[in-house]
């Protein structure tokens, strides 16, 4: 089974995963090939299912496939003796809300977990309301108790610019980013963490804070999904909760998504599944009023037109209508 995902109170996440058998830390400590530790690490099954369970995002593939590879190489290096020092793993996901950065994470957590590169492979995530206090002395003991129950894996920082605020001479953020940053140099082989946030807002972030920059090592931008993408990731979500489209809802979910990808607050894969659920129940309305029908199981399974079309994304003109469902 999977490591637990710890979402701490006030962390944002989309959909987990789907489950991958987790390896306990393998013994790769005599290989002498990629395809030794490969098969030892098992870690190729994790690319797989990121392939595979995924949709889109290739240029986040093919950057954790490098990443990946590099770490693979470095293990063949260190048991040659070429390398003492674990090399610098914390990183940077930027791009919209619902772009399956939380799940890249977790991804990446079980990768690092197989490669030996972290002793247990969970992902904590949460906010800077995690790790921030609102008073003096309150913040030091938050930020060091999240990261005990990081430690041995991954600490996931949504959001991670309101940890700075230069605004307000009386935030507490920069004390937790201190305290990170000791963390990030000095507990590096122990603990990675991943910051993430909308790209321009991290840029700021970083320029604020250089020695935050200076520890990341790896940046990867999340690019929106295609509608054509949130189409087949609107299907596959309905085909794990037992649902399909007919051929007349299918075309009016499209349609659906042409017009709520121009309004306001959009967040891809999230904004899927909040629509498919205000569908599920449209369909459970129409079909709890027919109370002396007997449903079969089609009636149960499949979600009409109008199961759809009763949102009121189809009653908004133009784009700068306030956010719909």
């Amino acid at each position: 089974m999977n490591q637990p995902l710890y979402v701490l109170p006030g962390a944002r996440g989309g959909a987990p995963a789907p489950e991958v058998p987790q390896a306990a830390p393998p013994a790769t400590a005599t290989a002498r090939s990629v395809g030794e530790v490969l098969r030892d690490s098992q870690v190729e099954a994790v690319l797989q299912g990121l392939e595979h369970d995924l949709v889109g995002l290739a240029p986040v593939k093919r950057r954790i496939a490098d990443i990946a590879a590099l770490l693979v190489i470095d293990k063949l290096r260190l048991n040659l003796g070429l390398q003492a020092q674990a090399p610098s793993l914390h990183m940077c996901f930027t791009g919209n809300p619902g772009t399956g950065k939380t799940t890249v994470a977790m991804r990446m957590a079980e990768i690092l977990h197989r490669l030996g590169y972290v002793r247990q492979g969970h992902l904590v995530a949460v906010t800077r309301d995690d790790l921030v206090g609102q008073y003096i002395g309150h913040t030091a003991p938050k930020t060091r108790e999240v990261l005990k129950k990081a430690m041995g894996g991954v600490l996931f920082i949504d959001e991670a610019y309101y940890l700075y605020k230069p605004e307000n001479e009386r935030d507490y953020g920069q004390e937790a980013i201190e305290i990170l940053l000791q963390v990030m140099e000095n507990q590096r082989d122990d603990l990675v963490v991943i910051l993430a946030g909308y790209r321009d807002r991290m840029d700021v972030f970083f320029r604020s804070n250089p020695g935050m920059s200076s520890r990341i090592a790896h940046h990867l931008d999340f690019p929106d999904y295609s509608q054509d993408e949130l189409q087949h990731i609107g299907e596959r979500m309905l085909d794990g909760m037992s649902y399909q489209f007919t051929d007349g809802a299918r075309e009016a979910f499209g349609d659906y998504l042409a017009r709520r990808i121009a309004q306001p607050h959009f967040a891809n894969a999230r904004s899927v599944r909040n629509a498919l659920d205000r569908a599920r129940l449209r369909q459970a309305s129409r079909l709890f009023a027919q109370r002396d029908r007997e449903l079969t199981r089609e009636d149960l399974t499949m979600l009409q037109p109008e199961d759809i079309r009763a949102s009121r994304v189809f009653e908004m003109q133009g784009t700068g209508d306030p956010p719909c469902h």
